[in-house]
């Protein structure tokens, strides 16, 4: 049985565009308070049904080329059954079918055990809500 259970919820503003935010920092500040240099899991959740979260490099390209294979996957066009919203945004429903709205990383002596250059993002491709919840949670 785990000696702690800790959740925080953050609340960031996505804009009106298409974005992949960066919530590592946010991720390593939490761990600092909460996990204490102890072993665990962090678990990333966004509780929307047009968002997802996602684990890849940022920075260099790759958070741009993956809404542009979204664009590719998912097209902004009228071929989609739920039709409320901006043109297209029957995709973004289907966005968490193919970026979850999760992730689960090992926290090892209070830090998250990520590769080089992964970074923990928040995937939001619906234009018409800006603003996002995401709760993390830290069991160790």
């Amino acid at each position: 049985m785990s000696d702690a259970f800790t959740t925080r919820t953050l609340r960031i503003t996505t804009g009106s565009r298409e974005v992949v935010h960066d919530l590592t920092g946010d991720c390593a500040s939490f761990l600092r308070e909460a996990a204490a240099g102890r072993d665990g899991l962090l678990n990333v959740f966004t509780p929307h049904a047009t968002t997802g979260v996602a684990i890849l490099e940022t920075g260099a390209g790759s958070d741009d080329d993956l809404l542009a294979a979204l664009h590719t996957l998912l097209p902004a066009d009228d071929r989609w059954q739920h039709r409320h919203g901006s043109p297209g945004h029957g995709r973004d429903h289907v966005l968490p079918a193919l970026v979850p709205p999760h992730a689960t990383i090992p926290v090892i002596g209070g830090e998250m055990a990520l590769g080089t250059w992964q970074s923990v993002c928040v995937v939001d491709t619906n234009k018409d809500n800006p603003e996002r919840t995401v709760r993390l949670s830290f069991l160790g």
